[in-house]
């Protein structure tokens, strides 16, 4: 798979591409913003560690619209991810993480179009079969925007200190 997908939009393309220790103090910036803090409260993503590896198993990258960073998609294979996070699931499945950097980027669109160019990315894997996000429960913004993307609520589920409910979305929807 190349290192960058794009998805035109209105004005500007809006392009998917590998972090890097170069994005480190973008990174940290975001995770201090209100909106991230809330949406992720207790999770440390270890940046400075992260971002120097590359398992096979997942993929950190950098959202841009006309070359501005604006957010950041994770997306793992959550049967191999080293921490088992999901715990014991199917390997033909792929797990999402995605975050809008700025309070002012959000409500434009961009989420939507980042997370098709990530569902893309996941379903260009043939063997993969759905994809999971876990937003949490108090969420409801994520909700409407998974439901609008066809993605199905399957459960409620504690993850650490998080309650969340756990999203599916199958390759034939």
């Amino acid at each position: 798979m190349g290192d960058r997908i794009s998805f035109p939009t209105a004005t500007a393309v809006i392009n998917l591409r590998p972090a890097t220790l170069a994005d480190l103090t973008l990174l940290h910036h975001w995770d201090q913003q209100p909106h991230v803090i809330a949406s992720d409260p207790n999770d440390d993503w270890a940046w400075e560690i992260e971002l120097q590896r590359t398992p096979d198993w997942r993929e950190q990258l950098i959202a841009e619209l006309a070359g501005r960073p604006i957010g950041v998609v994770q997306i793992i294979d959550p049967a191999r991810e080293e921490s088992h996070y999901w715990g014991d699931v199917a390997a033909d499945l792929r797990a999402i993480d995605i975050w809008i950097g700025e309070a002012t980027d959000l409500g434009q669109g961009y989420g939507t179009q980042i997370m098709q160019l990530a569902l893309a990315r996941c379903f260009a894997d043939p063997t993969v079969q759905a994809v999971l996000v876990d937003p949490l429960a108090s969420n409801t913004r994520a909700h409407r925007f998974y439901e609008r993307l066809g993605f199905q609520r399957v459960e409620a589920r504690q993850f650490g200190d998080d309650d969340c409910w756990v999203y599916c979305l199958s390759r034939e929807n």
